[in-house]
């Protein structure tokens, strides 16, 4: 039986709202992008695997509009500004290949970025030189030095090591100015008149603070608590502890730590950090009148 015409147009325009037109582009020259030259054959053969993989959550142009995007929190990547938030450089830097590779093969917790197990290296390195063609910044910059981790000078005295990390967290770094208080109101006054800085009291100290990123959509301070970290793997914890919070997170509000803080504070917040997020090293939080979970 014939359905109704005003059926039939309706379901042709739920069709065409589902379709996202696109163009991949063709190299015919290659390419000078962050101060290398890459192949035209490389740059197409990643322009054909970017827009079989990454196009329908990034979009054909790397905007993060793609149609699989819809809904998404937080919103897919901008690749256009050239910056990640998990890179191994200080923030606001140019990534490196192997930044944007480790995130494609890790996947990213707790957004619609996961592990990309299943792409040839080949095609992953061909998309990783074709991303760069996105961002206009590769065209006269240089990706950053990275940040390398020096030995844990707390190796085998972990528990010291994040004793340590809960005065810097709360005291020299202030680190609850953005994400939550896990001491009291007490011991925060204490650990920042012994660092000789100054603190500044928040009206909820308990949760995170939002604040807006380069990439145009507010992002929350992470609660440690509260779930798993974004680029944060088992096989290497501590290493991506320290390179978070010494790189910083590009596009965001957490600055570059490597150089502000000593070498051992680093790696005392990486043990005390690692410990909250597996329900330890904090006492429950009291601060503001609610308790820990």
């Amino acid at each position: 039986m014939a359905r109704p015409a005003h059926r039939l147009a309706a379901l042709f325009l739920l069709a065409l709202a589902g379709c996202d037109y696109y163009e991949v582009p063709r190299f015919r020259a290659d390419q000078q992008l962050g101060g290398v030259t890459v192949p035209a054959r490389t740059l197409n053969r990643g322009a054909d695997a970017y827009m079989r993989a990454c196009r329908p959550c990034h979009g054909a142009l790397g905007e993060g509009n793609g149609p699989q995007a819809v809904g998404m929190a937080p919103r897919p990547r901008d690749l256009r500004l050239g910056i990640v938030a998990y890179a191994s450089v200080p923030s606001g830097s140019l990534w490196r290949d192997e930044d944007v590779i480790r995130i494609v093969r890790s996947g990213l917790a707790g957004t619609g970025m996961r592990a990309w197990r299943e792409i040839p290296d080949d095609d992953l390195v061909a998309i990783v030189q074709f991303l760069k063609t996105l961002a206009p910044r590769f065209r006269d910059e240089r990706p950053g030095a990275p940040i390398v981790a020096p030995p844990d000078p707390w190796a085998g005295r972990e528990a010291d090591g994040a004793a340590r990390g809960r005065v810097v967290y709360h005291g020299l770094g202030r680190c609850q100015s953005c994400h939550p208080a896990y001491a009291t109101a007490e011991e925060v006054g204490r650990f920042a008149a012994d660092a000789g800085v100054q603190v500044e009291a928040r009206p909820d100290p308990d949760r995170p603070t939002e604040s807006r990123t380069d990439f145009g959509v507010p992002l929350r301070a992470t609660d440690f608590r509260a779930g798993p970290l974004r680029s944060i793997r088992d096989c290497s914890r501590a290493a991506d502890l320290y390179r978070a919070i010494a790189a910083g997170l590009g596009g965001t509000a957490m600055p570059t730590w490597k150089g502000a803080l000593p070498e051992a504070d680093l790696w005392a917040l990486v043990h005390y950090v690692d410990g909250l997020t597996r329900g330890e090293a904090a006492a429950p939080r009291t601060l503001g009148g609610s308790e820990g979970r």
